[in-house]
């Protein structure tokens, strides 16, 4: 009996001796792999750190260049405006050919330095929402005004629906403004006949859609998905006739989710696209307040 239970204890003895040296490996396991989530953290926070820093840096860099640009082609500007008057004598329509070639050259590259700094000013959490009440009349009247030069001058029909029953909006009209401004402006520059319509209507009971539709030339559907990312471009020959940045589209998205809103199309090739944008009738307070 003696041994038996001798033989009991030696085994139990063995099998908590067995149980040690497990926990043992087992916290020496769990040692070395907390060590290494440690180390992987500490790497990850570098990384972070300096993903921060060269963000900050593009974003100073852009803002910068922007500025340095805005001097020299605003005197450009200015100084054919001049010369288009004919302040300083008669020119002749060669010479009024190539003053107007200057001019929307110099107001291309404004537009494109106007992206790229509201780009910067983006990243860097800099952007400003400004919501007010408006009423869609106004702003499709100056919209209109807007574009009535460039019109007059091509073969397009601009047209906007009259915003007829539908309410006054309390969002920032400038940023609205802008998004459908870089709309109406790319549907004009890839339509070559035809008409261009901006329209709005209510979107269930507190938001509101603008659609800016055409008759232009249509996109690809492969490309619908990256449309509206940053430095996207329509690979197409007409594009490489149109200058600019790509980063209108990109803008209009991070402009609409500045206002509580999306941007979307809908496009088939050779029979036109519609782009549009939902946002609430009215800005959430604490959307307005994050910015």
């Amino acid at each position: 009996m003696a041994e038996s239970e001798n033989l009991i204890h030696a085994e139990q003895a063995a099998l908590i001796a067995r149980l040690q040296q497990e926990s043992a490996a087992l916290r020496e396991e769990l040692d070395e792999t907390n060590q290494g989530v440690l180390a992987l953290y500490a790497e990850l926070d570098n990384q972070a750190v300096a993903l921060r820093e060269a963000s900050d840096l593009k974003s100073r860099f852009l803002s910068y260049m922007s500025h340095e640009f805005r001097t020299p082609l605003g005197s450009i500007l200015s100084i054919t405006s001049l010369l288009s008057d004919e302040l300083d004598g008669p020119l002749s329509p060669e010479q009024h050919r190539q003053v107007a070639f200057v001019s929307t050259a110099a107001r291309e590259l404004s537009d494109m330095v106007d992206d790229l700094l509201d780009l910067a000013k983006i990243e860097a959490g800099r952007i400003s929402i400004s919501p007010a009440w408006f009423d869609m009349f106004d702003l499709f009247s100056a919209l209109r005004g807007m574009f009535r030069p460039i019109v007059d001058a091509s073969a397009v029909d601009l047209i906007f629906e009259e915003p007829v029953g539908l309410p006054r909006l309390y969002t920032d009209d400038k940023k609205l403004a802008q998004i459908l401004r870089n709309f109406i402006s790319n549907s004009l520059k890839f339509t070559a006949r035809g008409e261009v319509r901006v329209s709005a209507r209510l979107e269930g009971t507190d938001r509101i859609r603008f659609a800016v539709s055409d008759t232009g030339i249509g996109i690809a559907a492969e490309l619908h998905d990256d449309l509206f990312e940053d430095f996207s471009q329509i690979d197409s020959p007409l594009q490489k006739r149109l200058r600019g940045t790509g980063l209108g589209l990109s803008l209009c998205k991070r402009f609409a989710a500045l206002l509580g809103g999306e941007v979307g199309m809908q496009s088939e090739p050779g029979v036109g696209s519609v782009f549009f944008v939902i946002i609430p009738l009215a800005i959430a307070a604490e959307v307005a307040n994050e910015h």
